[in-house]
């Protein structure tokens, strides 16, 4: 029987299986970390400016993936590499304003994705991230995002 009651403000539910809040789902394993960690370098990345960042995050045979003006539209995650590398190797004048996370991440043996949000100013961009892990390394193989422009 499903018990209901108030505790401090909460609804707690006694006698209810839970299985969130099983331990097992409670400790990231070794490779959802190192995951996280190449998704962190990406994040880095674009909070300082560093193409070094981007390169400890991609492999450079992989290609993103988006739609430019209604048409589909693929670039080598070498070039993207190669925009950052030729940019100021500094963060944007507006970095205070802008905030950037890991929403989730997804891995199944030596395959994962991961989702990453980055919010700034004048456009939210949406990343969906596959990673493979190549020679005992986790890396962006591909990437696909979505730019959702703000005000007018």
């Amino acid at each position: 029987m499903l018990t209901r009651f108030l505790t401090g403000g909460a609804l707690v539910l006694a006698g209810a299986a839970l299985p969130l809040l099983h331990p097992a789902r409670l400790t990231m394993t070794e490779d959802e970390s190192q995951v996280r960690e190449a998704l962190q370098h990406y994040i880095n990345g674009h909070a300082t400016g560093q193409a070094d960042e981007f390169r400890a995050a991609m492999n450079p045979e992989g290609t993103m993936y988006f739609i430019r003006d209604g048409q589909f539209t693929r670039v080598a995650l070498s070039e993207y590499i190669a925009r950052a590398a030729a940019g100021s190797g500094k963060p944007a004048p507006d970095e205070a304003r802008r905030t950037r996370r890991i929403e989730f991440v997804d891995v199944t043996g030596n395959a994962a994705i991961g989702k990453i949000v980055l919010d700034y100013p004048d456009v939210r961009l949406t990343d969906y991230m596959e990673l493979l892990k190549i020679d005992g390394k986790w890396q962006i193989v591909a990437k696909s995002f979505y730019a959702d422009r703000k005000g007018p």
